[in-house]
């Protein structure tokens, strides 16, 4: 949008032309100004007053409302803002939106020319005196800076429209453009700089200005750019320091401290970020500070301004940045003007600069005096300044803090003794309450050889090892004795067991060598001079002192006591010793028995070959385990009795699996298949082998095989729990499940929820699952008649009366005729004689995966050749609709059957895990339950 500058009236008179007709006389009234920058507002100036008309409504405000502000003398608008000055010095800036007042400042002299930025933040005034003026509108106090260097000549203002928030603007005249810089937030304050100056050509007009391009309208009325050498870094990259150096100095003139960081990171000179870091500092520039002192790697720095980054308040921030540039003066005088003034005091201390902290301290915090003396005094004792310290320990005494007053007293005390005033300074510290301060007195008196002095401080102040060390060096050894309960320095005992054993007291010596827990000269006295060797075993047995043991052992060995002398040279380790001594008198089952885990391989394979010499293959093969001889250990578990046959096949299987060794393996499993001896073993075994090696395929087969013996058997719940635990460990480990398996699971699991149907009067499911199970009633040979006669009835029941003729045909048969029960042969007799061949037509649902309509207990569909999942909980096959799985083994249920199935039942018919109805949720997207299903397309029909 173009720019229209205020138009004075001898700018807009023309010389009249001959055809103009003179229509009437008129006063003038005063010059007239337009201001339209946009097309809503319009400001006409007419007689000192404003008019503005927004073009929409053809409203008209005028200003100023209030007459004491003088004559209008010039105006601008912005986008939101009306601004004018008038001549007795008011500024005033009027919001376009509510016609408020956003801000008022009086100058001192009347205002001739406004020149606002496009935002309304910041406005350039210049005044009668040809002075000009930066003002601030967006602060909540207006503020006004002189801009240095100001032209008298200056006609037109421009502000630089890439980041106006930054304060850069140009003033020109009609031969020169001056670049200017607001610095609003710094930590000396707001100010203006002149950037630097450029020559402007007469034709050229100044129109608008954005990053540091300067568009100017020439005579012909076309435009021409010019880029002011204040930003002519921007295109020409600095080579050498010094001209990175200008630069640097250009970029932060212009408020562009991330340009200036962008043209240190490629020259990381430890100069120029230093000069960027202090010039991010002062204008408060916190993030980007830290960005610097991170490239100069000035850790303690970084650190600091960590710690500030999260500050809002500028003055308190402020204040921190100038302690960080070392102007601690300003620093104090930022402190006491924000919300936090006692930050100036706590800077005083930190700085250790006592006077001016006490001088504050009067000013802000009277209270603080003492602890202010008290810090002085204690800087004064550590630079040696002693007399002075003793004076401000003494001032530093106040009536309300006990524990501060202990303090000051406690270094009066110090300052006493040091500057020679012994007898004061120990009565000081003996009424002091602080045991510290009773050692610290201590140890000045031991420095000056005052050791009786010394001895008695640290006795009442419980320091008692150094007390029985002071009392030592006086010889003094009846009280030493008397302290010695509360000594805990072991060498201070350790000294005073070797003085008495000196003067041959022995049992005192041994009571001094325990505390002092030198358990080899204990065990020494004990043996050779106490003659207590019980003692000294109990010694060696909590300690574990390999000298120690070595002493008992030599002591046992003297005595011809094997046993204990064979425990003892295992506690200290001499394993070597310790088992020869076993095999010469038979002990090694106490040698093995004592050693335990902390055996090493070579001690292992001793025990585990004289076990193997004894032929007690058992042992042998475990210690052959815990060796890691894994062919001598499964030798001798192969070799094992009948009697131990459980045991050694379950420690057998623990070391192939260990050993991870093929022809181990093959010869446990030819041993459990009865390739080795012709006998075999309980295929149990082989299972249990099978799943530890995770080889579930072979353990598929295996878990197969004792099912169906299980199921010859009419196991039938033990035959399910097996298959249903290896369904589940082949899931779990993603491996293939034969269609084998998944149909001996499926029909045992009809044939159990049937039962289930039975009990709660269900008989239409319970005949369609005794149906399927009677379809394959070869997998039951020992309940054939049992479950055909089942079937039957609840055919009979349910309606299935076709089904009912076929099962009882089937129990006709002379091979399961004799075995009918009396009392429901005749009936069935009847149902064969006169057949009645109506059904109940099951229910067509659609396939959970083609859609295609089937009927509800057929697990196989016709369309997609699919094997289908089936409910738990009815043996139906699942609906995409009505999908839901048991929480604990994540079998498919549909989730209407199985809420009602649980309201007699209390656990999962498939897991049998205790189950509670709110447990169950329904699954909206079942898609990946399907895709664990086996989908197989199969040849043959579905049982």
């Amino acid at each position: 949008m173009k720019r229209r500058s205020n138009l004075k009236s001898s700018e807009r008179n023309t010389q009249p032309v001959n055809s103009a007709k003179k229509l009437k006389n008129t006063e003038d009234f005063g010059a007239t100004s337009i201001s339209c920058p946009n097309s809503k507002y319009t400001a006409v100036l007419l007689k000192g007053k404003a008019q503005l008309r927004q073009e929409e409504t053809k409203g008209v405000k005028s200003f100023p409302a209030d007459k004491s502000q003088g004559r209008i003398l010039c105006h601008a608008l912005t986008t939101d803002f009306f601004h004018y000055g008038t001549d007795s010095g008011h500024v005033v800036c009027v919001s376009l939106k509510d016609g408020k007042t956003v801000s008022s400042f009086t100058h001192t002299v009347g205002v001739r020319e406004v020149f606002p930025a496009q935002r309304g933040k910041h406005l350039v005034f210049t005044d009668e005196k040809k002075s000009g003026y930066l003002l601030s509108t967006s602060t909540e106090s207006d503020s006004c800076l002189e801009l240095p260097d100001f032209s008298p000549t200056i006609t037109g203002v421009l502000w630089d429209s890439w980041h106006p928030e930054r304060g850069v603007f140009a003033a020109y005249d009609h031969e020169k453009v001056y670049v200017y810089a607001l610095h609003k937030l710094t930590i000396y304050g707001s100010w203006v700089s002149l950037v630097g100056s450029e020559c402007l050509h007469p034709s050229k007009k100044p129109m608008s200005l954005e990053n540091g391009v300067l568009i100017c309208q020439l005579a012909s009325g076309q435009t021409s750019k010019l880029t002011l050498s204040t930003h002519s870094y921007l295109k020409q990259a600095g080579s050498s320091s010094s001209k990175l150096s200008k630069q640097l100095t250009r970029a932060v003139m212009l408020n562009r401290l991330d340009e200036g960081l962008d043209l240190v990171r490629t020259h990381t000179k430890e100069r120029l970020l230093k000069k960027l870091g202090k010039a991010c500092l002062i204008h408060m520039e916190v993030e980007l500070a830290i960005q610097v002192y991170q490239l100069s790697q000035n850790v303690s720095m970084v650190s600091s301004l960590e710690a500030i980054r999260g500050i809002k308040e500028n003055k308190l921030l402020a204040g921190h940045l100038a302690v960080f540039l070392g102007e601690y003066n300003l620093a104090q005088d930022h402190y006491l003007s924000s919300s936090c003034p006692l930050a100036a005091l706590e800077m005083r201390r930190d700085l250790s600069h006592w006077e001016k902290a006490l001088k504050l301290a009067k000013d802000l915090a009277e209270d603080q005096i003492p602890y202010i003396s008290k810090e002085y005094a204690a800087h004064l004792e550590q630079t040696g300044d002693f007399l002075k310290a003793l004076a401000h320990y003494k001032n530093g005494l106040t009536h309300n803090n006990q524990e501060h007053n202990e303090a000051c007293q406690a270094g009066v005390a110090r300052m006493l003794i040091t500057v020679g005033d012994i007898r004061g300074g120990v009565a000081k510290a003996i009424q002091h309450p602080s045991r510290v301060l009773k050692q610290e007195c201590g140890a000045l008196l031991e420095s000056v050889r005052q050791l009786s002095q010394a001895a008695q401080l640290y006795e009442m102040g419980q320091y008692y090892d150094q007390a029985a060390l002071v009392y030592m060096q006086c010889k003094d050894w009846a009280k030493v004795g008397e302290l010695l309960p509360h000594v805990s320095s072991l060498k201070t005992h350790q000294r005073y067991a070797k003085a008495m054993e000196a003067n041959g007291k022995y049992k005192v010596a041994a009571q001094a060598y325990k505390r002092a827990e030198d358990w080899d000269n204990l065990t020494r006295i004990l043996l050779d001079h106490l003659n207590n060797p019980e003692a000294a075993v109990h010694v060696v047995r909590q300690t574990k002192s390999k000298e120690g043991a070595k002493m008992v052992a030599r002591f046992f060995l003297l005595r011809k006591n094997y046993d204990s002398a064979i425990r003892i040279l295992v506690l200290c380790q001499c394993n070597d010793e310790a088992f020869k001594l076993a095999q010469q008198h038979r002990q090694v089952e106490v040698f093995a028995e004592i050693i335990g885990a902390e055996a090493t391989q070579d001690d292992y394979g001793n025990i585990a070959q004289y076990f193997e010499a004894e032929r007690n293959h058992l042992q042998a093969g475990y210690y052959f385990h815990l060796g890691e001889q894994y062919r001598g250990a499964l030798e001798n578990l192969l070799m094992c009795d009948s009697t131990e046959g459980g045991l050694a096949v379950d420690m057998a299987i623990e070391v192939v699996c260990q050993a991870k060794d093929i022809c181990l393996t093959d010869q446990l499993i030819d041993y459990l298949t009865g390739k080795t001896d012709s006998k075999p073993k309980d295929p149990v075994h082989l299972f249990r082998l099978y799943m530890a090696l995770q080889r579930h395929t072979e353990a598929a087969h295996v878990a197969n095989s004792i099912a169906s013996e299980q199921l010859c058997s009419g196991n039938y719940r033990v035959s399910h729990d097996l298959l249903f635990k290896m369904y589940r460990e082949l899931l779990d480990h993603k491996t293939d499940i034969s269609t084998e398996m998944s149909t001996n699971l499926m029909l045992l699991h009809s044939y159990l929820l049937a039962k289930i149907h039975v009990k709660r009067g269900d008989h239409l499911k319970a005949a369609h699952l005794l149906s399927r199970v009677s379809e394959n009633i070869r997998m039951f040979p020992a309940h054939v008649v049992p479950i055909l006669t089942s079937a039957v009835i609840e055919c009979q029941r349910a309606g299935l009366r076709n089904s009912a003729f076929n099962h009882a045909v089937t129990l006709m048969r002379p091979d399961n005729r004799k075995q009918i029960q009396q009392k429901y042969r005749r009936k069935i007799e009847d149902i064969v004689r006169h057949p009645h061949k109506s059904e109940v037509v099951d229910d067509m649902t659609p396939c959970p995966v083609c859609g295609s309509l089937l009927p509800q207990n057929e697990l196989l569909c016709t369309s997609c050749k699919s094997n289908l999942p089936y409910c738990i909980a009815t043996g139906q096959h699942m609906l995409r609709e009505d999908w839901s799985v048991c929480p604990h083994c994540d079998f498919p249920a549909l989730h209407s059957q199985f809420l009602l199935l649980l309201k007699t039942e209390k656990a999962c018919p498939m897991c049998c895990q205790t189950l509670g109805a709110d447990e169950v949720k329904k699954i909206s997207d079942c898609s990946k339950y399907l895709a664990t299903v086996n989908l197989n397309r199969r040849t043959t029909a579905s049982p």
